[in-house]
């Protein structure tokens, strides 16, 4: 029989060689399914992660649940402390926005969101928030002259 290697399996005989090659594709398969699972999560999880971030951006409104002006003024000054040691800190900016716009300081938002915008120039939300803080404030500012 010469080179010919063969292997008893399931009642019968194979060559040895076909044996490996149905393992190894059985193997890359199974890699395969596994890393695309590994990704489908990922994306996923970030997908989720995003839609949970703009809802707490995207509205120019006051939320309902509104905390005492001086924890909010508290609030503030941490997100301030941090912006001063990391400018480019997305949560900390992201936060003052949002306690910002509780407190209804329109003038103190538009900085804040303008270094969002800048740092995130594909996101629409900023844009459209700034945008409508600055009609507001533009708004005031005719109706007080």
């Amino acid at each position: 029989m010469g080179n010919l290697e063969l292997s008893f399996t399931h009642g019968f005989y194979m060559p040895k060689r076909r044996i490996e090659r149905i393992a190894a594709v059985i193997s890359i398969v199974s890699f395969g399914g596994s890393m695309i699972f590994g990704a489908v999560q990922a994306v996923s999880s970030g997908l989720n992660q995003d839609r949970e971030i703009r809802p707490a951006v995207a509205s120019a409104e006051p939320s309902s649940v509104s905390l005492p002006k001086s924890e909010m003024q508290a609030q503030a000054r941490e997100y301030e402390l941090v912006l001063k040691s990391e400018p480019d800190n997305q949560f900390a900016l992201e936060g003052l926005v949002q306690v910002r716009l509780q407190m209804r300081d329109r003038k103190g938002v538009v900085q804040p969101l303008e270094k969002l915008v800048k740092l995130n120039p594909t996101k629409q939300e900023y844009k459209t928030l700034l945008a409508q803080v600055k009609q507001e404030l533009g708004n005031k500012t005719k109706v007080q002259s």
